[in-house]
């Protein structure tokens, strides 16, 4: 491990051990901010540790901005679809998110989380950065803290849905006519409307008024599950690789999630509400040869030369039953029939050996949409 990734990771040991510290004291003023600001700052630093171990110091720099690093959402969607650095899925990235939206809540306004809530945050926390630094850096838990560092929760939730009743149950109970504590409500609707929003790919605090608009939906007797219907989708499954749970996105109903583009101010890491996948990934290199009036193997050299397939927003192996398919976005055709606006296709192509047959695979059956 390089220097500078053994003392990142080493920082990041630090706040996580804080941040269970914080979570199992019994004194609890100034609890729960802690707990979160320290589990963010401890991934932050670990995804930095992640990046540099595999890429070097120059990889977390801002480029223009001597002595800036990256931020915590540009680490994430590095972690996340760089090919070269990707160490999460999309349901680490969905988690990750929601703990910093969390905590930028806490640090900059206010937010009140259930015991039981903000226990998921942190044991899913410690189990992913367990299994962050066994798998990449080589090195386990048990290396850097006692095995006795752990979140302790007297009666461990035994579902999303179970806890979110729960609390809900209680906000319903702040927000009812005559009540005049709707301002703690608002703080625990918050933690809720934050999670929505991760899962929705907004990376924005929820206005006042859009927690009024929620308040009014509860005193019309809505569930909670028609309020935040990207949370109900939400499970909490325990790792089997080791003690704790991890939050996952349930795959069999909801919405799938989808990266989006880098570069949208208002778009988290993250987001959801996309149709099932062979409607997104509609095209074969076939179909996109034909859209674009070029041939199957000069389109398919150039998607390679230019990396449309690193692009998760582009391309995606599909595998139904047993045989995958390798399938082309809309958004992947239009950003094609931009670029081959501008350059001479044919100019490049000559004088190259054409692909080999094998890399023809590409072609492949066509998919319904």
């Amino acid at each position: 491990m390089r220097k500078e990734s053994r003392t990142l990771h080493a920082k990041a040991v630090d706040s996580l051990v804080l941040a269970v510290d914080h979570f199992n004291r019994a004194w609890d003023r100034g609890r729960t901010e802690a707990v979160l600001i320290l589990l963010d700052r401890s991934f932050e630093l670990l995804l930095k540790a992640i990046i540099v171990h595999r890429a070097g110091g120059a990889a977390i720099r801002e480029r223009g901005k001597e002595g800036m690093t990256l931020g915590f959402d540009a680490c994430l969607r590095k972690c996340l679809s760089d090919a070269k650095l990707k160490c999460l899925d999309e349901d680490d990235a969905v988690a990750l998110q929601a703990l910093n939206t969390l905590r930028d809540a806490a640090q900059h306004y206010m937010v009140e989380l259930a015991d039981d809530h903000l226990y998921v945050h942190a044991q899913s926390a410690v189990t992913l950065f367990s299994r962050l630094t066994a798998g990449i850096l080589g090195r386990t838990l048990a290396d850097d803290i006692p095995r006795r560092i752990l979140p302790v929760c007297a009666k461990v939730p035994s579902g999303i849905e179970s806890m979110f009743d729960i609390e809900f149950a209680d906000i319903k109970r702040l927000v009812a006519p005559g009540s005049r504590r709707r301002l703690d409500a608002k703080a625990r609707l918050r933690s809720m409307a934050i999670l929505q929003a991760s899962l929705d790919g907004k990376k924005s605090q929820p206005s006042d008024g859009e927690l009024d608009r929620i308040v009014k939906r509860i005193n019309k007797g809505e569930d909670w599950r028609a309020i935040f219907p990207g949370v109900a989708t939400l499970t909490i499954q325990p790792d089997g690789t080791g003690p704790g749970l991890s939050i996952r996105i349930t795959r069999n109903k909801g919405e799938a999630v989808r990266l989006v583009q880098e570069g949208d101010a208002n778009a988290a890491v993250v987001a959801v509400k996309r149709v099932n996948e062979t409607d997104f990934y509609s095209l074969g290199v076939r179909e996109l040869a034909k859209k674009l009036g070029k041939t199957e193997t000069r389109l398919l050299w150039f998607i390679r030369r230019e990396n449309v397939q690193q692009n998760p927003d582009f391309f995606k192996v599909i595998t139904i039953g047993k045989s995958p398919f390798k399938r082309y976005s809309k958004p992947c055709y239009e950003m094609l029939r931009k670029r081959l606006t501008e350059i001479d296709l044919d100019a490049l192509w000559e004088g190259r050996n054409a692909p080999r047959a094998e890399e023809m695979a590409d072609a492949g059956p066509v998919l319904a949409a």
